[in-house]
């Protein structure tokens, strides 16, 4: 489905198509990127389900905020913790 921009109106349009053709188990956990329409629309439509961030956009949006002389080492930290088996070890891996 086509959408505008990714915009609230957009994602939600497509949340309520799939509503309408019988979605028949809602979603849980939704994983997506900083898209804030997709968020809201997400809320509105399925306000049940937990949100998360696509690790891959947190990664890059920290690293581009870092200096480039420390993003290479600071990626390979930040791996660290999304490859944690549990969230004790990825607490670990934080600190």
């Amino acid at each position: 489905m086509d959408g505008y921009r990714e915009s609230e109106q957009s994602w939600k349009g497509l949340l309520l198509d799939l509503k309408r053709r019988s979605l028949e188990q809602y979603p849980e956990l939704a994983v997506g990127d900083g898209a804030l329409g997709f968020w809201k629309a997400l809320r509105q439509v399925h306000g049940q389900a937990q949100e998360q961030r696509c690790w891959v956009h947190k990664t890059a949006d920290v690293l581009n905020k870092m200096p480039k002389s420390l993003q290479a080492r600071a990626k390979g930290h930040l791996h660290y913790i999304w490859m944690s088996e549990t969230k004790g070890d990825a607490g670990k891996a934080f600190d």
